[in-house]
């Protein structure tokens, strides 16, 4: 069954699609080279990942805009895990590679078809941000060494800056020169650039497309200048020769061993990537009223992967630059990737070898300018502001995966991230309430003014209620009872409590025993329905000392003696 988007298909749609595809395509080939070298892969590898798996997503996907291929968090990830069980630069360090792809994709396929999208939610915000903030710091840091010229090593900031310093005498200058230039262009050209050609005389269309060729534009300009000032006689590292034509489709390799050694790795680049991927997709999604199938975005991502494994690439994910690019260039539908792949495959059959004289140190300028706008430090700020614990999430990833390493990082912050989500539910907020003058409304006694009556304690939860916090709420409720003589009922306010596990069950039966030999009743109030039918289903209310009102205000009604004036905040 051919894809949603191709009914009703029309030469504009497509007009629309060859534009995005062409701008798509001019920024991904610099890009596909640039990961390539990230991963400590051939610079054909990342070409490679850029024509199949493109193809697969598009027919796959639900997202319209999103565009597939080599990243720079993945990559990084990828060149760990690999690094792990092969020497870089050897023919087991690519088919590792290979083979992490394979692997990845066939573990985003199962959790496709076991529904799995809800994985995307166990991933927290902040957690995804400090991670990638952190992992834009370590690829940064890490392309240093290409701007020197120097063989420096490390996967995280201690290692990598020990052997930077130790390696620092040994800088070629030209290498050094040719870096920052190429960084100084890329900067230049992503804000004025574009001026520059309108102030030339182009159009708008036409000065954006040509604006976005700046990466393009530097390839041409290093290779020229590497090529006529001799740069390989001068010590200046360069890609080398690239093989000429697409690549073959073979399997991966099929080593358990090999396959049992990448298999965390492989697992963490998957959910990694699907976040990313998702994330993007949702956000563009959402500017044109559409939407993305989360569970469908794990299949398709998984196919362009294994795609990516029989081609002769490495891990691929949905990339935010590339997708925004996409968008604004104008795509309407996956066309536009099918388009930019076809693109890439002219490029690997014909460009190749123009890339030979190209200076490792202007694919190191090209990730590091990619990379710099994902590091999102504001977001620290806001956190310190509005949530501690999101505030603890972030910098303790962030610190977590510059120190340990990528791996270790997101493990950490997602460990953190659940620790402080269990430790905030065992203490739920209870909200001793009254009620505002004149009205049935019940609000926070510390937070409004509002009457309450010496006889009973209206007590509001605002978190179900499980085997966790259960314990929390006996000692607050004895507490309160302990210190207040004259209580003679407790009211539950239940309408933020969606569930009632056995464990706060039993915490609840404990309760009413205590409260029923000290003469006080327990009472419930705006019980929800499911809630309701399980307290039924073990006879509970049947044997509650008190009763469950429809209302919170008419328990009260029902319960009060006299008043207390309402106290003024």
């Amino acid at each position: 069954m051919p894809p949603e988007w191709l009914r009703g298909y029309r030469k504009a749609t497509f007009a629309s699609d060859l534009l995005a595809g062409s701008v798509v395509t001019i920024m991904l080939i610099p890009q596909s080279l640039a990961y390539a070298l990230l991963a400590g892969l051939p610079a054909e590898m990342g070409l490679y990942a850029s024509i199949l798996p493109l193809i697969v997503y598009a027919l796959l996907g639900s997202s319209r805009t999103l565009s597939v291929g080599p990243v720079a968090v993945v990559s990084l990830m990828t060149a760990m895990a690999v690094g792990k069980v092969a020497e870089a630069g050897s023919a087991d360090y690519a088919a590792a590679a290979i083979a992490l792809a394979a692997l990845s994709g066939i573990m985003l396929l199962v959790m496709g078809f076991l529904r799995f999208g809800f994985l995307a939610n166990f991933l927290s915000h902040p957690v995804v941000s400090g991670f990638i903030t952190a992992s834009a710091f370590i690829i940064a840091l890490g392309q240093v060494k290409h701007l020197l010229g120097v063989p420096a090593q490390g996967h995280n900031l201690p290692t990598q800056l020990s052997s930077l310093l130790m390696h620092v005498p040994d800088t070629n200058p030209i290498t050094l020169v040719t870096g920052l230039l190429a960084i100084a262009f890329l900067v230049w050209a992503r804000r004025g650039l574009q001026p520059l050609l309108r102030r030339a005389g182009l159009s708008q269309d036409v000065a954006s497309i040509l604006a976005k060729a700046g990466p393009v534009l530097l390839i041409v300009g290093t290779v020229a200048g590497s090529y006529l000032f001799h740069f390989a006689d001068r010590g200046v590292a360069l890609v080398g020769a690239v093989p000429r034509g697409m690549p073959s489709l073979a399997l991966p390799p099929l080593d358990p061993g090999l396959w049992s050694q990448l298999a965390l790795s492989a697992l963490l680049i998957a959910i990694i990537g699907f976040v990313e991927s998702v994330s993007v997709g949702k956000t563009l999604a959402a500017k044109r009223r559409q939407r993305i199938d989360p569970n469908q975005e794990l299949v398709a991502l998984g196919g362009a992967n294994v795609a990516s494994a029989f081609s002769g690439g490495f891990p691929v994910t949905g990339g935010f630059s590339r997708s925004v690019v996409n968008f604004d260039a104008g795509a309407q539908t996956p066309a536009a990737s099918i388009l930019a792949a076809a693109g890439i495959a002219l490029a690997a059959l014909f460009l190749t070898p123009l890339l030979y004289y190209l200076p490792n140190a202007t694919l190191a300028a090209t990730i590091i300018v990619a990379v710099s706008s994902l590091v999102d430090l504001d977001l620290v700020r806001r956190a310190w502001r509005y949530s501690i614990s999101d505030f603890t999430a972030i910098c303790t990833t962030i610190v977590a995966t510059l120190m340990l390493g990528i791996e270790l990082g997101v493990l950490t912050g997602i460990l953190v991230s659940v620790l402080l989500h269990l430790y905030k539910t065992t203490r739920p907020h209870i909200a001793v309430v009254g009620a505002v003058a004149g009205t049935e409304h019940y609000r926070n006694v510390e937070r409004h003014s509002v009457i309450t009556h010496p006889n009973l304690v209206s007590l509001r939860i605002d978190e179900s209620l499980y085997f966790a916090n259960a314990s929390y709420l006996e000692d607050y409720i004895y507490q309160w009872v302990a210190a207040n003589d004259s209580i003679e009922h407790v009211i539950l306010q239940c309408t933020a409590v969606n569930e009632i596990d056995m464990s706060a069950l039993e915490a609840l039966e404990a309760i009413d025993h205590r409260l029923r030999e000290q003469g006080i009743t327990l009472n419930l109030s705006e019980v929800k329905g499911p809630v309701m039918d399980a307290l039924k289903s073990v006879d509970f209310i049947q044997r509650l000392s008190g009763r469950v009102f429809l209302s919170h205000h008419q328990a009260v009604k029902a319960l009060k003696t006299d008043e207390i004036e309402p106290y003024i905040i």
